[in-house]
């Protein structure tokens, strides 16, 4: 039976204190997360790779309030971009991965694996990674030295619009990440596309204006998406979850909790009823999730 999985982009950030977790929560943040959503995309795998040990944990706190919980993961930066990305475009030339990174990337991801909860391996690539024959060459072995997960490749640039390369993809079992970005230079336009049996979305907001210059990382993420916005995509994902078996939306627009606000508007779109929410992001997002959502014992006036 076909599954849409909804979550967002991580779940640990300081700015989420007060207003998707409860100022004073004695729960561990990854299980008070998992009362509310299905799925995480763990982002901090594309810093560090995940130890073992760590994800083992993981598994048992989202078992014990959310048995059908499931994760996908980024796939390590080692494998994906320049070292130095910043000053330098991103290509088959330029990433260089350590001789450790492979076996270290595996170690943890065989841990969620085996637990039965890994849903999806997320290869993300920047817009400087661009559709050519060396790229291509690369992206399939890549592909290949990780084909024991369920494999998903986010690529930005327009390029990679191109129906030859998405049936070389759907023909390498690899799965195609549509994603909403502000539509900048030669970005990747938004998409409907489901290649094989997982299918992805992510939502990365629209801050056009701290896209490419911002102060602080998070202010590109600063951006909350408005309900017709959300309707558009909610009918992409419809599309996508009638091709996949399972299908993961992730909401990549964290800051202060956006990313929350959107993901749960979605769940209430795509079934069609209200869903649950913490107290605390109804009240610092009322007029937003007002009928979308509301928490057991709490009322919206």
């Amino acid at each position: 039976m076909n599954r849409t999985y909804i979550g967002t982009a991580g779940w640990q950030y300081k700015d989420w204190n007060g207003k998707f977790y409860p100022s004073k929560n004695k729960q561990p943040a990854l299980q008070y997360y998992a009362g509310y959503f299905d799925t995480v995309e763990i982002n901090s795998s594309f810093y560090g790779h995940i130890k073992p040990k760590v994800a083992e944990g993981w598994c048992k706190l989202v078992s014990d309030v959310n048995p059908d919980f499931v994760f996908t993961a980024k796939l390590n930066r080692a494998f994906t971009h320049s070292p130095i990305a910043v000053i330098e475009s991103t290509s088959a030339e330029s990433i260089k991965p350590g001789t450790n990174d492979e076996a270290e990337a595996k170690a943890g991801l065989d841990v969620l694996a085996t637990n039965r909860r890994l849903g999806a391996l997320l290869l993300q690539f920047p817009i400087s990674f661009k559709n050519n024959d060396e790229n291509r060459e690369y992206l399939s072995r890549l592909a290949g030295r990780f084909s024991e997960y369920p494999i998903v490749v986010e690529v930005r640039h327009s390029s990679w619009d191109d129906p030859t390369v998405l049936r070389s993809f759907a023909n390498m079992g690899i799965g195609f990440c549509n994603i909403d970005q502000p539509l900048l230079g030669k970005a990747l336009a938004p998409s409907q596309i489901a290649l094989g049996r997982v299918g992805y979305v992510r939502l990365h907001g629209r801050n056009y204006q701290q896209w490419f210059e911002h102060k602080h990382p998070h202010d590109r993420y600063n951006y909350l998406y408005e309900a017709d916005e959300l309707g558009s995509w909610a009918r992409r994902i419809e599309h996508v979850s009638q091709q996949a078996e399972s299908t993961f939306v992730i909401s990549n627009n964290h800051f202060e909790s956006k990313a929350a606000v959107n993901s749960l508007q979605l769940k209430s779109m795509l079934t069609g009823n209200d869903v649950t929410a913490p107290e605390s992001l109804l009240l610092a997002y009322p007029e937003a999730l007002k009928g979308f959502t509301q928490p057991n014992g709490f009322q919206l006036k």
